[in-house]
């Protein structure tokens, strides 16, 4: 398809680039459905083993587009937060990692969008704020994915406050993975996806859809359903060969089976 909001390279690693720097990347009804579309079409792209989400301009992204927030009835804001919910449990949903590239400001559903992505590399001068609560609007529906990454009482505080946090802080509380000089935040992105591609695709496939599917369960249901699946995983012809490789201390020759 055509994309109206976004730039798509393929390959290996594929990168969706936002591309509304002049709004600030907001997540508008359109940029959401592309970027689903994007990831939905690149999961069903064989050679692709990674997806880097990146943005152009200033912004990684302003969250929701306020224009489409003003004077609208229920059936509108439901479609636009279903839109929304839609696309982060299609991160989650498909078999390749997820990697967010943040260079600028990441706020509301774009902080959302962060804390959803598998991964995220920001540079040292990005910004995460979930400042609904400034405007009236509660930054309901980025909480569920906040949450998750950096906990209650830090989730709280960025959601009751309103108030940014730097990048340096987002790393530490678990928001993004690591931080780098805006110099290096492509090259940086680049190197952690190639490391995720260098691995066997089906072996990265069970690992995700396993780590989603025991996180939010109690440790012993955790472990019976992580057990079964290694137990699966085990049987598979990548498995043997990378055992079977670092026996023979040479380099494993995935087939993706």
């Amino acid at each position: 398809m055509a994309y109206e909001c976004l730039l798509i390279n393929e390959g290996t690693v594929a990168t969706i680039t936002m591309n509304r720097p002049e709004k600030r990347n907001a997540l508008s009804l359109a940029m959401m459905q592309e970027i689903q579309a994007a990831l939905r079409h690149l999961a069903g792209q064989t050679q692709t083993r990674v997806i880097i989400l990146a943005a152009n301009g200033p912004a990684f992204s302003a969250g929701h587009d306020l224009n489409e927030l003003a004077r609208r009835d229920l059936n509108a804001y439901r479609q636009i937060f279903d839109v929304c919910t839609q696309l982060m449990n299609t991160i989650h949903e498909i078999s390749q990692p997820v990697i967010a590239q943040v260079q600028g400001m990441a706020t509301a559903a774009g902080c959302q969008l962060v804390a959803t992505c598998d991964l995220a590399v920001a540079a040292d001068a990005a910004r995460f704020a979930t400042p609904g609560v400034k405007i009236g609007l509660f930054c309901t529906t980025p909480m569920v994915a906040l949450t998750r990454a950096v906990g209650r009482k830090r989730a709280l505080e960025m959601l009751l406050s309103g108030t940014a946090i730097d990048a340096h802080t987002a790393a530490d509380w678990g928001l993004i993975n690591r931080v780098v000089p805006a110099s290096q935040l492509q090259e940086a992105t680049q190197s952690l996806s190639r490391q995720i591609a260098d691995a066997s695709s089906l072996t990265v496939t069970i690992g995700k859809q396993a780590f989603y599917a025991q996180i939010d369960l109690d440790e012993p249901k955790a472990y019976a359903y992580a057990k079964e699946v290694m137990s699966m995983n085990a049987l598979a012809a990548d498995a043997q060969e990378g055992i079977s490789a670092f026996i023979e201390k040479r380099p494993p020759c995935w087939t993706g089976r």
